[in-house]
């Protein structure tokens, strides 16, 4: 990979050896690597950094993961970028609270750095191969993959990338439901392990950003996206 523009990665712990552990790897597979020891640096580098990917830990001095990455969220500069949190919290609570605050994926150490490597090596082909595909329009919402915005009724904002990832997943396909199950397997894959609940959290997001009357309940089924 180290051919020009090579996506940029954000490492954030407040353990020094998993910063070196991870800058040595990502540096090896031919990323463009910073670190960050606590959420309050993190926030101010990723505004100059622009990271393509971010890594992050939720327990961390002056200000936790969860809180760094809600502050990441509300940056429209850092909009494309993807937030996994590294963390040793393996309780539901913590997961939810960090998919709440925008979290794309959610990973609990210890960190083994091969399976590290090839899971962020995946999601940087699924992402350059994922960027060609064309706009989704239904009635007067707009959904835009090349620049990951969405509009309605002509007001335009973008979107976490899994929440866009959702939306657009369901608006390409109108009218079918889909379960939680589902959802899952085709947004954040069969390699990554994140709780059902997590597409409930991501559907109430985008509902609040777009509206109610795009995507549906199927009362014990799942989710559809509306298009009559």
């Amino acid at each position: 990979m180290g051919n020009k523009q090579s996506p940029k990665v954000l490492v954030v712990d407040d353990d020094p050896d998993i910063l070196e552990l991870l800058k040595y790897n990502l540096k090896k597979e031919g990323y463009e690597v910073e670190i960050a020891d606590n959420g309050i640096k993190a926030v101010n580098l990723a505004k100059k950094f622009i990271p393509d990917l971010i890594l992050l830990d939720i327990m961390m001095p002056q200000q936790d993961g969860v809180e760094t990455c809600r502050q990441i969220r509300e940056a429209p500069e850092l909009a494309d970028a993807h937030i996994t949190f590294l963390t040793a919290r393996a309780e539901e609570y913590s997961e939810v609270a960090a998919f709440e605050a925008g979290a794309d994926d959610y990973i609990t150490k210890p960190i083994k750095p091969r399976a590290l490597m090839s899971r962020i090596s995946a999601l940087f082909r699924k992402e350059t191969k994922s960027k060609s595909k064309p706009q989704v329009v239904a009635g007067d919402l707009t959904i835009d993959r090349s620049s990951y915005t969405v509009t309605v009724k002509d007001q335009q904002f973008t979107l976490p990338k899994k929440e866009f990832e959702l939306l657009y997943f369901l608006a390409q396909n109108p009218n079918k439901v889909f379960g939680r199950d589902e959802l899952l397997q085709n947004i954040w894959g069969t390699d990554v392990y994140v709780l059902a609940r997590t597409v409930d959290v991501h559907i109430r997001k985008v509902r609040e950003k777009i509206g109610d009357g795009y995507i549906s309940t199927v009362k014990g089924v799942g989710y559809k996206f509306e298009l009559n």
